[in-house]
This record gives C-alpha cells, sequence and structure tokens, in this order.
C-alpha cells in the first residue's frame, strides 16, 4: 500500500498560480505512475495530468500549457505547477500512484484530496 499526502491547494484569483506536492510512502515499487486527478461538484473525477519514473507525461487538453507535471524520484514527490487558473478548474484535486499509467484510475492508490478554489 501506499500512502499519498497532499499539498498546497488554496483559494486563488483567476490567473492566478498554485503547486501541489504529493508525498509518497510505503511501497515506492508501485508507484512508477503518478498522477494528479480532479473531481468537481456534480463531475466526474478526471485525469488532469500523469507522469511516470522516466518522465514520460500525460496531460489532460484543458490544463495543457497551462499546468506542469514533474516528480522527484528520490524523493519520492510528485509536483503540479498550476499557471493562469481558471474557475473552471475549481475542484478537489486527488493525487495518484500506480504501477502504470493504465492502472492508475482502476488500481491506483489515492491520496485525501487538496482543495483548489478559483474566484473569478
Amino acid at each position: 500500500q501506499v500512502r499519498l499526502v497532499e499539498s498546497g491547494g488554496g483559494l486563488v484569483q483567476a490567473g492566478g498560480s498554485l503547486r501541489l506536492s504529493c508525498a509518497a510512502s510505503g511501497a515506492i515499487f508501485s508507484t512508477n505512475a503518478m498522477g494528479w486527478y480532479r473531481q468537481a461538484p456534480g463531475k466526474q473525477r478526471e485525469l488532469v495530468a500523469a507522469i511516470t519514473r522516466s518522465s514520460t507525461t500525460n496531460y489532460s487538453d484543458s490544463v495543457k500549457g497551462r499546468f506542469t507535471i514533474s516528480r522527484d524520484n528520490a524523493q519520492n514527490t510528485v509536483y503540479l505547477q498550476m499557471n493562469n487558473l481558471k474557475p473552471e478548474d475549481t475542484a478537489v484535486y486527488y493525487c495518484n500512484a500506480a504501477i502504470s499509467l493504465a492502472t492508475m484510475r482502476t488500481q491506483g492508490s489515492w491520496g485525501q484530496g487538496t482543495q483548489v478554489t478559483v474566484s473569478s
């Protein structure tokens, strides 16, 4: 089992920036793929960005060019730099870790979530 602890969420005005962090502990061998999902009220949870240990990345079209995902393998930590935030980015952001990109949603471990609120 992997324990994921998120931080960095908060309230920001449109156009502002936030940086989310997710520190993993426990079964680090199960964190080849790490990333961020988000869920807004009344909406399904969606993938925001993901990154593998070898730095292959995937981004949602809605955040591409604004968000950057990165990871520090030595620190077992994944980051999400969120720039030019928009009100539609408002959601609870969940960290995820899995053995592969393909298994993140169904078999990955989840963090507790951190709230991101963007005001217009």
